[in-house]
């Protein structure tokens, strides 16, 4: 049943159903963008001559354009709505990421890159905010949970085109097909309204009802003028930043790991990971689930530290007989993080500044992780990738123990102000 919100107007009903269609159809884009440059990177490597420093610093490029466009994205969410931050980084991206297709040089690529990822940063925010102030509360981190899964279907997709059109047809087909979400863009603009809790804040701000935002401060002044919304602030950035450095780091080199340093064929390695986002998105449910009746920390907690601890296990305890079952294990734990981290971090700030803070500390600390790829390039170049990965094992760990020890959850209802 779709949300029922109380306004000034009487009772107004939210499309949350639909929004959450458009939402995991561009969170499913988002994915497959993100994916499409692991399983292109050894096709980029031979076609432009790249070194593993040059090729690791392609996926650190793409997180610093990410980085820009969330810092934009999460105040342009506050500023001008969710639905439309939406809409206009869908379009972004699917434009830019598509005529990388057509780069002649690596510095053609990078520049288009970073461009397409000024839209991709933007859509994590926006789309979580969005939801989270159209769910019921008693649902909210299920849904939040099972809306995560758009993205690792994305990665499924890609793993499966990825598969069948490579050796078919080139790496430039995979970034032809990007073009594709310009149609969601233009359909979600018609279709979905901004959520209440936006619009009535948007009207406080107008008409100089609410205190802090009819003095047109800066978001991030309120948010740092207050000790408690400070303290969040650093937090989740240090929490952020470890999380998306540990991700994308994996993220970025694992394809490349199973297939360089395991010596699995391509196509094997395709099935591989596609087995691991099915058992991701498994996880994304089940964790929504449980954090929705034991509580959203100690779910967070169970999948960063679990993730921690089992990268070890596939780096030193991998045969060519329990790989593919390591996989789907680490999957599982590895999916877990991502499904309760949006719905953790909204409830963290108030709705005046929430797109603001989110957007703030999420993307501040990816710039951190704009470190990763090119970190496990280095050290693939004078050491492993398997030492990279365990690198990220650490991030993982200290990512769940911050939380743990200092976050209190369910602070505000993004349903309220």
């Amino acid at each position: 049943m779709d949300t029922i919100t109380a306004t000034s107007g009487g009772i107004k009903a939210q499309p949350w159903k639909l929004a959450f269609v458009f939402c995991f159809l561009v969170l499913l884009c988002d994915g497959a963008d993100i994916g499409i440059l692991a399983f292109t990177l050894s096709s980029l490597k031979k076609e432009f001559a790249l070194t593993s420093v040059q090729a690791g610093a392609l996926g650190s490029w793409s997180l610093f354009g990410m980085a820009i466009g969330g810092l934009f994205g999460g105040w342009a969410c506050d500023r001008f709505g969710r639905v439309r931050v939406i809409v206009i980084a869908t379009a972004m991206f699917a434009l830019l990421s598509g005529m990388t297709g057509f780069a002649q040089s690596y510095e053609q690529f990078v520049v288009l890159r970073v461009l397409a990822c000024l839209g991709l940063g933007s859509l994590y925010i926006a789309s979580n905010t969005l939801m989270s102030e159209m769910v019921p509360t008693q649902h909210r981190t299920t849904v939040l949970a099972a809306l995560m899964t758009g993205f690792t279907l994305g990665s499924l997709l890609i793993t499966t085109l990825s598969g069948w059109i490579i050796p078919a047809y080139g790496w430039r087909t995979l970034y032809l097909l990007t073009f594709l979400p310009l149609l969601l863009a233009i359909l979600m603009y018609l279709m979905i309204p901004e959520s209440q809790s936006w619009q009535e804040a948007r009207a406080r701000k107008l008409t100089g009802a609410n205190s802090v935002l009819e003095k047109r401060e800066s978001a991030y002044k309120v948010i740092f003028a207050n000790p408690q919304h400070r303290r969040m602030f650093i937090l989740w950035t240090i929490s952020s930043g470890l999380l998306l450095f540990g991700y994308f780091g994996v993220s970025n080199w694992l394809p490349s790991y199973l297939e360089s340093e395991l010596h699995i064929k391509f196509k094997d390695m395709a099935i591989y990971m596609a087995g691991t986002y099915v058992s991701m998105m498994f996880a994304k449910v089940i964790a929504g689930m449980m954090a929705d009746k034991i509580g959203r920390k100690a779910v967070f907690a169970f999948g960063t530290i679990g993730t921690a601890l089992f990268i070890p296990v596939v780096v030193y305890m991998h045969t060519a007989q329990n790989i593919g079952w390591l996989m789907l294990a680490f999957g599982f734990l590895y999916g877990i993080p991502y499904a309760i981290n949006a719905t953790y971090l909204t409830e963290s700030f108030p709705t005046s500044i929430r797109g603001t803070a989110v957007g703030g500390a999420f993307n501040i600390g990816r710039i951190g992780s704009v470190f990763a790829p090119i970190t496990i390039g280095y050290l693939a170049t004078h050491n492993s990738i398997g030492l990279g990965l365990l690198l990220m094992a650490g991030a993982y760990f200290l990512c769940g123990l911050i939380p743990t020890l200092f976050i209190k959850e369910k602070q505000y209802d993004p349903q309220g102000t």
